[in-house]
């Protein structure tokens, strides 16, 4: 018997050395950069896009497994209806009731960003989804036992094997496979972009408001980002329960004291609440923090040293174009959507 199946396994090496038996590979996803954008940051080599992985990552991306209690994926604080941050919550929510302490970030257009965090403190898409996986008050699961939990469900086997070659499955897998999930989520088709492609036109307000943007705003959240993903104090107080002075926590240097990365304003119209600790719940709260409210202390740009005087009129123009940045493609799009609402169009295959 032993001999008989050392033979078919001969045989079957031969003939797929030899070409009859077809091995099939991953499908090539084609990565756009969009027209006039920069070069992205990832390396794209070290993880070339597949079909396969993407919809790996997709179902890790969706799935509560990964956390302690099967209760929390990825996407319960990162839901695509507010460009994959946590609507209408200040925090998010993790394990066993608990709390994080800082307001979910939205997921966009990550292939050009260089860090990860508020702080900065991850400095690889790679990396970045073992901090919630592992955090006590995110998912608080450890890596041995997602793995564990994976290789339980054959489904996973056969798409690791799928998407990587064989059905090993491992930390370097399961990051990889995410990360091709979310660099595919680019927001990229707004009416801002429209208007910058000649496919369509401000009205006034919105023309107004750009022009208020560019003159006030544009220093920080410079397109076609709307993030230069620096990091700078604004002027939020520190809240004395969370405690929490930003980038300090990662330098160790005091004159990075209270200062968080430039947020993306790209969908900002459905990512409230916004600031690292969602504490302003409306773009009009967050308006009066900049004209009014701000707290200048010796680590605040200087950009703010008088605050940013808005009048309300400019705050309405202002608020018009924001609005502009309203992707509603992205946010509908049912590449990233739930199991159950996917469908691969023929776009994303490279031939």
């Amino acid at each position: 018997m032993k001999a008989i199946k050392a033979i078919s396994l001969l045989l079957c090496l031969t003939l797929i050395g030899a070409g009859f038996i077809a091995v099939s590979k991953p499908k090539k996803l084609k990565f756009v950069v969009p027209k006039g954008w920069p070069k992205p940051l990832y390396d794209f080599k070290s993880n070339p896009l597949t079909q396969e992985g993407f919809e790996l990552g997709r179902k890790l991306f969706y799935d509560e497994r990964l956390s302690k209690d099967s209760t929390i994926s990825c996407a319960s604080c990162h839901q695509q209806f507010a460009a994959f941050t946590t609507y209408d919550h200040n925090l998010s929510h993790g394990f066993n009731n608990s709390l994080t302490t800082r307001n979910a970030p939205s997921l966009q257009n990550l292939a050009w960003q260089g860090d990860f965090m508020a702080d900065g403190g991850i400095n690889h898409l790679d990396l970045q989804p073992l901090a919630p996986m592992t955090a006590p008050n995110e998912m608080g699961e450890s890596i041995e036992s997602i793995i564990i939990k994976l290789k339980r469900d054959s489904s996973y086997r056969t798409m690791f094997k799928a998407a990587f070659g064989d059905g090993t499955i491992n930390t370097q897998r399961i990051t990889k496979a995410l990360s091709q999930f979310m660099l595919m989520l680019v927001s990229s088709n707004s009416k801002y972009d429209k208007v910058m492609r000649g496919e369509d036109s401000f009205n006034l307000p919105q023309r107004l408001g750009y022009e208020i943007f560019q003159k006030k705003c544009n220093s920080c959240h410079t397109g076609p980002m709307f993030t230069d993903y620096s990091f700078r104090n604004n002027g939020i107080p520190l809240d004395k329960v969370l405690n929490d002075y930003g980038r300090m926590k990662i330098t160790h240097d005091k004159n990075d004291s209270l200062k968080f990365r430039v947020p993306s304003l790209r969908n900002v119209a459905v990512t409230a609440p916004y600031g690292h600790d969602g504490r302003f719940f409306s773009l009009s709260n967050v308006m009066e923090h900049y004209r009014n409210k701000m707290t200048v202390g010796p680590t605040t740009d200087t950009l703010f040293k008088n605050r940013l005087p808005l009048s309300n009129f400019e705050i309405g123009q202002l608020t018009a174009f924001l609005y502009t940045l309203t992707d509603t493609s992205f946010l509908n799009n049912p590449l990233f959507a739930p199991l159950g609402y996917y469908t691969t169009p023929s776009f994303m295959h490279n031939h």
